[in-house]
C-alpha cells in the first residue's frame, strides 16, 4: 500500500509539474496576443513586421497547443516556450534597447578617464 501510494505521488507530482508547464506556455502566448492588441503598449511600438512575426509565432503555438497540449511532456512544453521566447525576446531587446535613450558605448570611456583624487 505504501508502494502504491509513493507510485502515486511520483505520477501526480508530475502531473502537476506538466500542468504548470503548460499553464506557463499558454499564459505566455496569450499575453503576448493581449499586448499587440495594446496600440498604446507592445502592439504601437513595435514594427508591422515584428508584429506579423510574433503574431505568427502565437498562432503556430496556439495551434500546437490544442493538438498537443493535453500528451507532451514537461520537456517539451518547456522547450515550446524557450522557442516562443526566442523569437519575442530579440524583438522586446531592441524595443527596450532603443527606447532607453542611454548610448553605453561612452560608459566605459567615462570610467576609464576618471582621475582619482
Amino acid at each position: 500500500m505504501v508502494r502504491d501510494a509513493e507510485k502515486f505521488s511520483a505520477e501526480d507530482e508530475l502531473q502537476r509539474k506538466r500542468i504548470e508547464a503548460l499553464n506557463s506556455l499558454s499564459s505566455f502566448v496569450y499575453g503576448l496576443k493581449t499586448q499587440l492588441g495594446d496600440q498604446e503598449g507592445l502592439g504601437g511600438k513595435i514594427s508591422d513586421g515584428d508584429k506579423k512575426t510574433i503574431l505568427s509565432t502565437v498562432k503556430d503555438t496556439t495551434d500546437w497547443i490544442e493538438e498537443h497540449g493535453s500528451s507532451a511532456s514537461v520537456e517539451d512544453l518547456e522547450e515550446k516556450l524557450a522557442e516562443v521566447q526566442a523569437v519575442v525576446n530579440p524583438i522586446t531587446a531592441k524595443l527596450y534597447s532603443g527606447g532607453a535613450g542611454h548610448d553605453h558605448s561612452h560608459d566605459e570611456e567615462a570610467t576609464t578617464n576618471h582621475d582619482e583624487l
